[in-house]
């Protein structure tokens, strides 16, 4: 039977109630997930446990389990592509990743931008131009191809900023801009030095990054195995805060097409 809770009263919420909040608490810190106020209210309330996310938040702030943060840019000045339908636009981007031996590694992401589904995390020695439009296209076979794409100005993606370079559509582009090309797919790059244009993925090397120092890896393959592990939890479990609490995968499937 769901415990009842008051929406306000910290004193007056269950011990139980309490207990299993900040039980969740540390169980998600330790285990290198989010671990926030929206996040326990959500795995709370699939428990069946009615609890605001204030009431949570103030439950964590008693325990001394709340570390202040320091005042973000405001969203409002970022500068951003938008899409509203699965597949409209992919933002893609990689990131180094530290192996136990100290071998350096590198993972590359293709993200929906709309559902924030992750289509496709692989680990790599070295991300190329190869690997762009392999994972692309694998990752399209799977999914369908988008409408756009969205990265940054990484030779692996454009050449539009190289000197001589004369970018995409023309045949004289990488191997990622003549494959869009193509297929008539847009090519998107956020301005240089601007991350916050990729900011979905960018917001979620952050994530994967606090994951990765809970797990980390000896091995290339090790390194996959907890990518695929931390993939489908990130699609299918974790309640992410931009989509009202709710799945990457549930948004992916319930927009209309």
């Amino acid at each position: 039977t769901p415990l009842p809770a008051p929406e306000h009263d910290t004193e007056r919420t269950p011990d139980l109630l309490r207990e299993r909040a900040l039980q969740l608490r540390d169980d998600l810190t330790a285990g290198g997930l989010d671990a926030g106020a929206d996040t326990i209210t959500e795995h709370l309330t699939r428990e069946g446990h009615a609890l605001s996310r204030t009431t949570t938040w103030r439950i964590l702030k008693a325990a001394g389990k709340i570390e202040p943060q320091p005042q973000k840019r405001p969203r409002s000045s970022w500068q951003r592509f938008t899409a509203d339908r699965p597949n409209e636009l992919w933002q893609s981007d990689f990131t180094h990743v530290t192996l136990t031996d100290g071998t350096d590694s590198e993972v590359i992401g293709w993200l929906d931008d709309p559902s924030r589904k992750l289509l496709h995390l692989t680990a790599h020695r070295r991300v190329t131009g190869r690997t762009v439009t392999d994972t692309f296209t694998q990752t399209a076979t799977e999914h369908g191809y988008p409408a756009a794409t969205l990265t940054d100005n990484g030779m692996v993606y454009t050449t539009r900023l190289a000197q001589g370079g004369r970018g995409r559509g023309d045949g004289a582009g990488n191997g990622f801009e003549t494959l869009l090309a193509d297929l008539g797919i847009t090519q998107k790059n956020g301005k240089p030095y601007k991350p916050t244009t990729q900011g979905k993925i960018e917001r979620f090397w952050q994530t994967l990054k606090k994951y990765l120092d809970a797990h980390p890896a000896a091995t290339l393959a090790e390194l996959q195995a907890i990518l695929d592990e931390f993939r489908d939890y990130y699609n299918n479990t974790r309640p992410h805060r931009a989509l009202r609490r709710k799945t990457p995968t549930f948004a992916y499937d319930l927009i209309p097409t």
